[in-house]
């Protein structure tokens, strides 16, 4: 094992390039109740709680393509609050297909508008698993 005397305290932030940063960015914000920390023309960082945050660059702008799937599996965020049927009502009456995991009340899956695989993480009530 590799000796080191750096100790990694969080994330910082995720990159995810996008197609169209305006689509996506209210996607992040109005959805999923994410909040701008800096922007520029290319570039949106969102705050999603704790410090950390997810980065929108416009793939256009660096060259870049969107490769949702191959960039990630996906990106787990865990809500403040909700219950999983609310929560995946709220979802599909944005037209967005959802999808659970066996065994686990807790956790929704589903995609961005360029198909970056997401899931969120609804509070488990007490005595039940995450």
């Amino acid at each position: 094992m590799i000796q080191t005397s750096l100790k990694v305290t969080g994330i910082d932030h995720v990159v995810l390039y996008v197609s169209e940063l305006a689509r996506s960015k209210r996607f992040y914000m109005d959805l999923l109740g994410m909040e701008v920390a800096h922007e520029n023309d290319t570039q949106c960082f969102l705050r999603c709680g704790g410090g950390q945050q997810v980065a929108l660059f416009e793939a256009g702008a660096y060259g870049a393509t969107v490769n949702a799937n191959s960039e990630m599996n996906h990106m787990a965020m865990r809500l403040a609050s909700g219950e999983y049927a609310e929560v995946k009502a709220r979802l599909e009456a944005e037209g967005l297909t959802v999808t659970g995991r066996r065994a686990d009340p807790n956790c929704l899956y589903f995609s961005d508008p360029d198909g970056h695989r997401l899931q969120v993480i609804t509070p488990a009530e007490q005595g039940q698993p995450h």
